[in-house]
């Protein structure tokens, strides 16, 4: 089992920046892949960031050069950089992370925190 905190988000101001963090507990040194997805009002939950343990980052298209995901394992925690914001992130933002347990993919996600961008 592994447990996930998140924190960092709050309203922002269109161009500022955030960086959210998600802290890990449990059986971590199972998990292969961590990520940020989020769910704005009435949309569907999607893809943000995702990084790989070998180190491969993959983002959304519509944050392509804006956000960084990244970790520490030593605090074993991972990170959303974001930058520029624009009022269209704003969304409650949930952190994942995998684990390859006895050949079989565990999904694990956090409770979220709201992220507003506005003026």
């Amino acid at each position: 089992q592994v447990q996930l905190v998140e924190s960092g988000g709050d309203w922002v101001q269109p161009g500022g920046s955030l960086r959210l963090s998600c802290a890990a507990s449990g059986s971590i040194s199972n998990i292969n892949v961590r990520g940020w997805y989020r769910q704005a009002p009435g949309k569907q939950r999607e893809l943000v960031a995702i990084l790989t343990a070998d180190g491969i980052t993959n983002y959304a298209d519509s944050v392509k050069g804006r956000f960084t995901i990244s970790r520490d394992n030593a605090k074993n925690t991972h990170y959303l950089q974001m930058n520029s914001l624009k009022p269209e992130d704003t969304a409650v933002y949930y952190c994942n992370a995998i684990s390859l347990v006895a050949g079989r993919l565990e999904t694990y996600w956090g409770q979220g925190t709201q992220v507003t961008v506005s003026s």
